[in-house]
């Protein structure tokens, strides 16, 4: 049988990791498309894409379009004769692009939709303490993330998992998803669903993109829900916090790693304890959270117990 041909389109690592998965299967992929070069760093040099890396890596054409509906990119485009394009963590297509395929243009989604549409499906789970996630591949449709289902997996969430271990679970499962998913679509035995048939009475709950004021810390809230939002912001984008005296100026102060204390010593919310060696406990609506890395504003990451001993905490330091 004729291998069908694959157009891949991603940006980050998640998607670089389906695209080597991709390769090594043997599939005939006729170009990926990435997003172009930015500059990123001191220097602001120009930098490519994870997936435009791994795509000159594996000698693969790749075309970086600023515009998606650029007459000539599409010209390329339709020049290439696609027969299935497969699209992990890229931004939204033009119906003049997805609708291009003969049979079709799916995406991989990092939860198990209808749950968690939207650009940030893994903070977000982790954030609303959810115990399980998982990985979902669907056709393209007009409204972003709506489309009819083909595959899911679904992973336990564990308790000490954060935004960067669940990224890389999901990862993995989604690699293994899409190459399920290629090869349905191209044997012909593809099977896809509407969403509404998988909400079964659900509240839905969405997943949009995450702002730095979404990512401070409100020590009024209950410690589960604090350590749920620093542990579904690690290591990024980071939650984050105030630290102050009534005679500093507050610092920002990022934390990535904290639990929830478990004695009795009663603190108001933002107000701190510590031993000034190894122990750094802040008050919240319910209890204590101790905190266990963080990062001070121009300084780098660290354990606490390293922070303690270059920062001189005062009385009535607190956090906000």
């Amino acid at each position: 049988m004729k291998k069908p041909r694959i157009i891949f389109m991603g940006t980050p690592e998640f998607a670089a990791n389906s695209l080597k998965a991709l390769h090594e299967s043997g599939a005939n992929i006729v170009a990926v498309i990435t997003a172009p070069d930015r500059k990123s760093g001191r220097g602001m040099k120009l930098s490519p894409s994870a997936v435009s890396e791994t795509a000159r890596e594996l000698n693969l054409p790749t075309l970086k379009p600023e515009k998606l509906k650029n007459e000539d990119f599409l010209a390329e485009l339709k020049a290439l004769k696609p027969d299935i394009q497969v699209v992990v963590a890229f931004r939204m297509l033009p119906e003049v692009v997805w609708n291009l395929p003969r049979l079709g243009t799916f995406n991989i989604h990092a939860s198990l939709l209808p749950q968690y549409r939207g650009a940030a499906p893994i903070n977000w789970a982790l954030i609303n303490g959810e115990k399980q996630s998982g990985v979902s591949s669907f056709f393209l449709s007009h409204e972003i993330d709506t489309g009819n289902v083909i595959f899911q997996e679904k992973i336990d969430i564990l308790p000490d998992d954060d935004a960067g271990t669940l990224h890389d679970k999901l990862m993995l499962l989604g690699a293994e998803l899409m190459l399920k998913t290629v090869n349905a679509i191209a044997d012909g035995t593809a099977k896809a669903y509407p969403q509404s048939a998988l909400e079964a009475g659900e509240v839905l709950k969405t997943a949009p993109k995450i702002f730095k004021d979404d990512c401070r810390i409100d020590w009024n809230q209950p410690s589960p829900s604090i350590h749920n939002k620093i542990r579904g912001l690690s290591p990024y984008p980071a939650a984050w916090t105030e630290i102050s005296t009534p005679e500093t100026e507050p610092l920002m102060l990022k934390i990535f790693r904290a639990k929830i204390a478990t004695d009795s010593q009663n603190l108001k919310p933002g107000e701190i304890f510590s031993d000034g060696k190894t122990v750094l406990k802040v008050g919240t609506a319910d209890g204590l959270l101790q905190i266990e890395e963080l990062q001070l504003a121009g300084k780098k990451r660290m354990p606490t117990s390293d922070f303690l001993r270059g920062y001189n905490l005062q009385p009535a330091t607190q956090l906000s």
